[in-house]
């Protein structure tokens, strides 16, 4: 079901462990997607094709209005849509001021990695990441194993 279009006051979210799913994940890794769905109120979202803001705006809603246990976003790695997703979960939890326990993790080759959410807040400032680029520098290594826009063929 998707986030945009949910009612916020539904009775099934009430108190639920929430999955926040980017579409794309789904359709491409249903497998991992499942084993994270068990006990869980799957929302799914698409950034590039809904409005960041409204995604934000919908999911604080949900936390005031049906105070879930918990959140968890699961997104493609590499996607800048799909990071989009992890910022506007982030954003909801701050405006908020919840204390909802929330997770993330992306889909990186079929498998499923935890990623922090100070690693979300930092991704958002290219100065710091920048900072880490110098400090780990074998970082652009592991890049290029995974990025292909600046691959020349």
């Amino acid at each position: 079901m998707k986030l945009v279009e949910t009612w916020v006051k539904a009775p099934f979210l009430k108190e639920a462990s929430l999955l926040l799913i980017s579409e794309c994940a789904q359709d491409v890794f249903p497998d991992v997607c499942d084993e994270f769905a068990k006990g869980c109120v799957v929302l799914t979202s698409c950034p590039e094709a809904e409005n960041a803001g409204i995604i934000m705006s919908k999911l604080a809603s949900v936390l005031t209005c049906s105070n879930p246990r918990d959140v968890t976003v699961l997104t493609m790695e590499g996607s800048p849509h799909c990071l989009t997703l992890h910022f506007a979960a982030n954003a909801a939890i701050f405006t908020t001021k919840s204390t909802v326990p929330i997770v993330h993790f992306v889909v990186l080759e079929g498998k499923a990695i935890k990623v922090s959410s100070a690693s979300v807040r930092v991704a958002r400032y290219l100065h710091l990441v920048q900072k880490c680029i110098q400090k780990c520098p074998e970082i652009l290594e592991d890049l290029s194993r995974h990025s292909l826009e600046h691959s020349c063929h």
